[in-house]
């Protein structure tokens, strides 16, 4: 049985087919007004990036070679887990907000029925 791989060509077209998926996914969700227009237009903005970054991978070959990368696949891999990083810690941070509010306004409720 021959290994089916999937090449370049495969590799942009699902880069591609996702982005285009998320792009419609993030509109879904700002006609539901889930969205402002500031966030939606943040979102639009990354995942047509995304997509020509998908389709035209040599567009980062400039910044991989200042970066002393040896490939480009480095380069994303590097960047994906520092995004997951700050990603990680905005969330963290936003936890926290919650859980103080939550926390303050529950004191308030039980200092008022006492």
């Amino acid at each position: 049985m021959r290994k089916m791989a999937i090449g370049i060509l495969g590799v942009q077209l699902l880069g591609t087919l996702f982005g285009l998926f998320m792009t419609y996914y993030m509109f879904l969700h700002y006609k539901r007004n889930e969205f402002t227009i500031k966030e939606y237009g943040f979102w639009l903005l990354f995942w047509i990036v995304f997509v020509v970054v998908a389709l035209f991978p040599g567009l980062l070959d400039p910044i991989v070679e200042k970066l002393n990368f040896v490939r480009t696949m480095d380069f994303f891999i590097v960047s994906g887990f520092l995004f997951l990083i700050a990603v990680d810690i905005y969330i963290y941070t936003l936890l926290r907000k919650n859980q103080k509010s939550l926390e303050e306004m529950v004191r308030k409720i039980a200092i008022k029925k006492k």
